[in-house]
């Protein structure tokens, strides 16, 4: 018998451990080990109970998804939950920690859950471009009803214990030892005489009211634009409602299968493990540790500034706001108490927390009150004279050991460092817009970054909730670098024939919440133009539009109109003619442009910029490629970033593309790069390239 899984008695009960660290999924080992050990409780005739339970900090986390793809190993889950069912001795779920998954699953299929006070339960295999596949779309709205099982189950969020016990998810929460309360609610049903209550055959919550629930699961969708997983589980859940339950179940199991095996999922579990790896560093001794971060300070007041100060707030770190004079100063803690409070207002926070948060953040004027910070953060404006004065002051002004962290986004981070003493504490942690909201973190390692400082950037970022990525020292690093390519690409498929809602209409439908045109104007044109000074390069459109005081939605004219505050982007003729004109004047004949074509022109180049990065050492991985577009910049998750994407269309053919490309337009950059080339020529994938130091 497994070692992974142990029975043991506690008088007329048995306890079924999992011990099967970290988290205790659920691998072939310990499937087949439930499985064994309640067979074995049900013949052992001194045993009148079973409480199943996990060792370690939590309980069954999940399914093994490194088994996904391999040749299935019996017992399935289905299998297991089934035997659950026909046991005639009730099982108790004593639930610590997250029971995610197939762990809630294991949960559903007992007959009573107790869960610590502190514990969450959830069906997230939605993110993972799946539903649940053992029960749990069935399971769920016999004990929640169906908007419940609804939300969590689209939404893949998990809940408290105590919203469980609200619900009836778990009948009684647990505020000391989860195995020993177990067994005495084990004892008190066997003492009350309590018949064995199946969630199967439970039918009180399933009453529903069709027009509610379509609104529901419209409401629940809405963003789910090109994702077939969300629409997946909404006709699942709607089964369990109106189907017996074995019919249900079986639908279910198609759909998972359906899902499973298809591209999107492929996408989306790729995207899961990339994320786990981007932070890992192969010359990293294992005996580097991060530097305590008990005081964090930001420079720098405005949207970017204000909202890094939130993200250490929001997890209780206290940080000091620095800015140059009092009205700027005053201006930004205004700004941010003003996004705390209207959190509050709406329900997001308790008011209570959002008074802590704000105090946690104190303003001062002059960097003299960096002194006593852990990690300071420069977050001014993208100018390197300014910056390599901040980092010069900011030595004499530090105290030793401290991390000096530039946000800068596209400027030469080991330039930066140099106006130091202390080269080796000096880091990018380049955030991304809105600072407070936005998930990435692209942390810039420079020539002589220690491995101390980077580790402590890569862990703090894991604390502020960030989804983290580890870059090199290039204009742009990974992402922004990349995002150029995009921009230039995109001014001249305008200039050649096709109109920026054309661009922006083709990328929205490949997947991308925003085309580049709106992108563009939402981030301000200004800010490009300023990037465009500081290298001397030009964009024919973007650059009159600037001129012309046309700023994006700031000023409610950028490539579009935004009318009356309004944040949708509307065609503007006189851009329209700009644009027309200048094709005239540059000598270029315009012609129809296909969305196919607009597509492979955005998206090939920056797969061929993503190339080259990787081919220089700027990027470990591709899949820390992916990481970054999934996360900074909105490229669809179900498309898995856009390195796997290139991978699924075959690298040959974007060589090809890129070619004709590079020769019909003229523009060398074009050409296909030689990692691309070799890739395609040895029939590989970027998926077959080891990570690099």
């Amino acid at each position: 018998m497994t070692t992974l899984v142990e029975l043991t008695r506690d008088g007329e009960v048995a306890v079924i451990l999992v011990d099967n660290p970290p988290v205790n999924a659920l691998s072939h080992a310990v499937r087949s080990g439930l499985l064994q050990n309640l067979k074995a409780a049900q013949e052992d005739a001194g045993i009148e109970a079973v409480v199943i339970a996990c060792k370690g900090r939590t309980f069954i986390a999940g399914a093994d998804i490194t088994e996904f793809g391999k040749p299935f190993q019996p017992p399935g889950l289905l299998e297991v939950i089934a035997f659950m069912d026909e046991m005639s001795k009730p099982i108790v779920a004593a639930i610590h920690g997250t029971a995610l998954g197939g762990g809630l699953e294991v949960a559903l299929g007992a007959h009573w859950r107790v869960a610590a006070e502190s514990a969450r339960l959830g069906l997230p295999e939605v993110k993972l471009g799946i539903l649940p596949g053992a029960g749990g779309t069935q399971r769920l709205p016999r004990l929640v009803g169906a908007e419940e099982a609804l939300k969590m189950i689209v939404s893949g969020d998990p809940i408290a214990a105590p919203k469980a016990l609200q619900l009836g998810l778990v009948d009684e929460i647990s505020k000391g030892d989860i195995v020993a309360d177990g067994v005495a609610f084990a004892r008190k049903i066997l003492a009350e005489g309590r018949p064995i209550q199946r969630v199967r055959d439970r039918a009180d919550k399933l009453a529903f009211d069709e027009k509610a629930f379509k609104e529901a699961a419209g409401n629940l969708t809405k963003r789910a634009r090109g994702l077939e997983a969300p629409m997946a589980c909404v006709t699942s859940v709607h089964n369990a409602l109106t189907m017996p339950f074995d019919e249900g179940i079986g639908a279910e199991r198609d759909l998972f299968m359906k899902l499973v095996a298809g591209d999107q999922s492929k996408a989306q579990r790729h995207v899961f493990f990339a994320e786990r790896e981007a932070l890992k560093v192969p010359d990293m001794p294992a005996t580097t540790k991060a530097r305590d971060v008990a005081k964090a300070a930001v420079i720098g007041g405005g949207t970017m500034g204000g909202g890094i100060a939130m993200c250490f707030a929001n997890v209780g770190v206290p940080v000091t706001l620095i800015e140059t004079n009092d009205e700027a100063l005053q201006r930004g803690l205004g700004i941010i108490a003003g996004n705390y409070r209207a959190t509050a207002a709406k329900g997001g926070l308790a008011p209570e927390q959002a008074e802590k948060r704000i105090g946690l953040i104190k303003g001062a004027v002059g960097l003299d009150a960096a002194a006593d910070a852990d990690l300071v953060i420069e977050a001014v404006f993208e100018n390197m004279d300014l910056k390599k004065q901040i980092f010069a002051d900011l030595d004499r002004i530090a105290k030793p050991g401290a991390v000096l962290a530039t946000n800068t986004s596209t400027l030469d981070v080991d330039e930066i460092a140099r106006a130091t003493s202390r080269p080796a504490d000096v880091v990018g942690m380049h955030f991304f817009s809105p600072a407070n909201v936005m998930k990435l973190l692209e942390t810039v390692r420079g020539r002589a970054t220690s491995h101390e400082a980077l580790k402590t950037a890569v862990e703090t970022g894991r604390r502020i909730g960030k989804t983290g990525v580890i870059s090199g020292v290039c204009f742009g690093f990974i992402g922004n670098r990349m995002l150029g390519r995009r921009t230039v690409e995109a001014e001249r498929v305008i200039l050649e024939g096709a109109l920026p809602q054309e661009v922006d209409q083709a990328i929205v439908e490949f997947g991308f919440p925003m085309g580049p045109f709106a992108m563009g104007d939402l981030a301000g044109l200004d800010v490009g133009w300023r990037v465009r000074q500081g290298t001397g390069a030009k964009a024919e459109i973007a650059d009159q539009l600037y001129e012309l005081g046309r700023h994006g939605q700031k000023t409610g004219k950028g490539y579009f109109l935004y009318e009356d505050g309004s944040r949708v982007p509307r065609p503007d003729p006189e851009v329209e003619a700009m644009i027309l004109a200048s094709s005239k004047r540059l000598g270029i004949e315009r012609r129809a442009i296909s969305k196919q074509e607009i597509i492979e022109r955005m998206v090939y180049p920056m797969i061929n910029e993503g190339a080259r990065i990787l081919d220089e050492g700027i990027a470990m991985r591709p899949g820390d490629i992916d990481i970054t577009w999934v996360y900074g910049y909105g490229w669809p998750v179900w498309r898995g970033g856009p390195m796997f994407y290139a991978d699924q269309v075959g690298l040959t053919q974007i060589a090809d593309r890129l070619a004709h490309y590079a020769e019909t337009v003229g523009d060398e950059t074009l050409t296909p790069a030689p990692l691309l080339v070799r890739l395609a020529n040895e029939g590989k994938g970027f998926g077959s390239l080891a990570a690099r130091g």
